[in-house]
């Protein structure tokens, strides 16, 4: 087990890497449209639970108005349990909502697989106050690297169903191999092709 740990954390880092630089002209083009369309930095950042519950702060390009948080409050969630989605959000910012329906708003996080923060599988990285509460589902979550992509991603996200998006965290973490990481990554790719629970 530790030799297929050491090989995904290899893999994270020099995928990462490799993608980054393959990205770099979308990333600049991306980061103009933010800046002409709305006030406000190109990046989102908040701080999300990693490995072992340690903290750190997740990249996203910014795909809201620049005081979204503030204006969180007087939505409602769509989605059950912790995770706050709502389909039709106001705060969404025309280019952000083209970002999020291709899944392209995310792709700042590979900066944090390259800083080993993150890895390419694995269960969302949640807010602190979503992690809130001794429920044994959150603290197994936290005993793998948190992903940009995952099982619940690829097969329960566009259902809204709290159950499902446990299930398939709880799957994981206890059916963990390099070979599912792999079909998860193969699998990942139609998902977003097919928009599959994009809000």
């Amino acid at each position: 087990m530790k030799v297929e740990l050491h090989i995904k954390n290899v893999f994270d880092r020099i995928a990462s890497v490799l993608i980054i630089g393959v990205l770099v002209p979308l990333f600049i083009v991306v980061a103009l449209f933010i800046k002409f369309e709305s006030n406000g930095g190109v990046f989102f950042r908040q701080k999300r639970c990693g490995l072992n519950g340690e903290a750190f702060y997740m990249y996203k390009f910014r795909t809201m108005v620049d005081n979204a948080e503030a204006l969180k409050y007087h939505l409602t969630s769509e989605v059950e349990g912790s995770v706050f989605k709502v389909k039709y959000d106001p705060r969404i910012t025309r280019i952000g909502r083209f970002l999020r329906k291709w899944s392209i708003d995310e792709l700042p996080q590979l900066i944090n697989v390259l800083k080993g923060e993150m890895s390419l599988v694995g269960p969302r990285p949640l807010e602190e106050k979503e992690m809130a509460g001794d429920l044994e589902w959150k603290k197994l979550r936290l005993t793998v690297k948190q992903g940009m992509t995952g099982l619940w991603q690829i097969k329960g996200r566009a259902s809204c169903k709290f159950d499902d998006w446990i299930f398939y965290d709880t799957y994981y973490v206890n059916n963990w191999s390099l070979w599912l990481d792999f079909k998860i990554l193969l699998m990942t790719i139609p998902a977003v092709l097919r928009k599959k629970g994009a809000y």
